[in-house]
């Protein structure tokens, strides 16, 4: 240790010891800088590498999504488990619309409300939106349990194997302040397919119906309604599909 100690006092400073701070880049070289940055060439091979790793994460993501809300829906009694028959009107005969009824709900609505508009927009392959989750995205128990009670087509029944409704539930924020949805119900005829993420979307404008009917009555009356308001091509698909036609 004394030697140790004899070596570092009389160890010689460094003539020219490195700075410890960065310098600050003057105003031309900033300008040079940006200027080089600019004229960059653009390699189209990384390009057409980045578009396609791009791709390749969104449809994986988008795989893995699925397949956690498949599971969650299975854990929380929503889904068959795995291997277990397909109840019978879990899927749709229907050929696909080009204009989806979607019914702008909420939680505080009364449940037996929420269960005749699915038993009605089931008729006619509608959607059920909601804005936000019963105590915020971090509770997500109190939203499958909503959906549930709501989708049963017996109420009574519990556990994955009851049978529900083919309707369709998404919770999504930007499809209410699309619409200025200020209360519920409402009824819109959307053009397209208002279940497809708002980041696979063309843009956030789309989809979006052309009138909007506000009120708590039943659904064909909420269609017959948006007829007189001048959408009488939108809903008669769905209006024929209500009435058994």
């Amino acid at each position: 240790m004394e030697q140790l100690r004899e070596a570092r006092a009389s160890a010689t400073p460094a003539a020219h010891p490195g700075p410890d701070t960065l310098p600050t880049p003057s105003a031309d070289l900033k300008r040079r800088a940006f200027e080089a940055m600019r004229k960059r060439r653009v390699d189209p091979r990384m390009e057409a590498q980045a578009r396609a790793a791009q791709i390749q994460a969104t449809n994986a993501l988008a795989a893995e999504q699925q397949a956690m809300r498949a599971r969650l829906h299975q854990a929380l009694g929503l889904a068959p488990p795995d291997g277990a028959p397909t109840p019978a009107n879990s899927t749709s005969n229907n050929p696909p619309k080009t204009w989806v009824p979607l019914l702008f709900a909420s939680s505080s609505m009364p449940i037996e409300t929420l269960r005749t508009y699915a038993r009605q927009l089931a008729q006619v392959g509608g959607v059920i939106a909601f804005r936000g989750v019963p105590g915020g995205l971090t509770k997500i128990g109190p939203m499958a349990e909503l959906t549930a009670r709501m989708l049963r087509v017996d109420p009574g029944c519990e556990g994955p194997a009851c049978t529900m409704r083919n309707v369709q539930v998404v919770i999504d924020p930007i499809l209410f302040r699309q619409h200025g949805i200020a209360r519920v119900p409402a009824l819109a005829m959307v053009p397209g397919d208002p279940t497809q993420p708002y980041c696979e979307r063309e843009d956030e404008t789309a989809p979006r119906a052309t009138h909007l009917v506000l009120g708590d009555a039943a659904l064909s009356g909420l269609l017959d309604e948006y007829a007189r308001l001048g959408g009488k091509e939108e809903v008669r698909d769905a209006s024929a599909r209500l009435a058994g036609r």
